[in-house]
């Protein structure tokens, strides 16, 4: 699974999350078929504010190299949502004082104008993937082939919430069914770090001073116990 966040930083982004609607509870249906207590949706950072937070909160789990986060040289952020979450972040380092190189990927070859599918600066070195979630695996594994495809290395990847939740694919070593970040750490052999997972949105749940919120823990509870890893 996914390094483990500071605690403070997981529930304060938790909070954040809920406050701005981006993470919601009730009923919702996920790709997978499954009925989920909760959704999280990046594309709900809707406004200058909403991201300039979102980004101090991906800089700041990137601070933390006790913590699994890995060394890097430049950004990636796959089309679509990983295209704005890269950009903000990449305005928010440079904020703090560390200007890194961004690129990002369109998701047809352009034939007129500079072509191709990269845009941004030339990739190279070690390259951090900037996403929401991870559901499948799928756009990671075509980030992947794209960056190593320049020559370039990719080092981890860099998401909000870690949903901890059983995929489709199962683990080489014993069978077992594994989460997408699972799969990515285990066969794609790269780190992935959370802000925040599912285990931090429970303790968030357990401890909320709204009863309406806290009621939601034990269908979250529930669900991990179901489809969780």
């Amino acid at each position: 699974m996914s390094t483990a966040a500071d605690s403070t930083l997981a529930q304060e982004f938790v909070q954040f999350a809920v406050e701005t609607g981006a993470l919601r509870f009730g009923e919702f249906k996920t790709k997978a078929g499954r009925l989920s207590p909760y959704f999280f949706n990046a594309g709900l950072f809707d406004d200058g504010h909403k991201l300039g937070r979102l980004a101090e909160f991906y800089a700041r789990r990137l601070m933390q190299a006790d913590r699994g986060a890995p060394a890097f040289d430049m950004l990636f952020g796959p089309a679509y949502k990983g295209i704005t979450l890269a950009a903000t972040l990449a305005v928010e380092l440079a904020r703090q004082g560390r200007v890194v190189p961004l690129a990002f990927n369109r998701k047809e070859a352009k034939d007129h104008g500079e072509g191709g599918t990269l845009i941004g600066a030339p990739v190279r070195g070690r390259v951090l993937i900037v996403d929401d979630v991870i559901s499948a695996g799928t756009s990671v594994r075509e980030s992947v082939a794209m960056i190593t495809a320049t020559g370039a290395t990719p080092c981890g990847v860099a998401i909000a919430i870690d949903r901890q939740e059983r995929t489709g694919e199962e683990s080489a070593a014993d069978g077992r069914a594994m989460s997408a970040v699972q799969f990515v750490e285990q066969q794609l052999h790269l780190p992935v770090v959370a802000v925040a997972t599912l285990a931090d949105l429970l303790s968030y749940l357990r401890n909320a001073q709204s009863a309406d919120v806290a009621a939601y823990a034990a269908p979250v509870q529930a669900y991990r116990e179901r489809y969780g890893v």
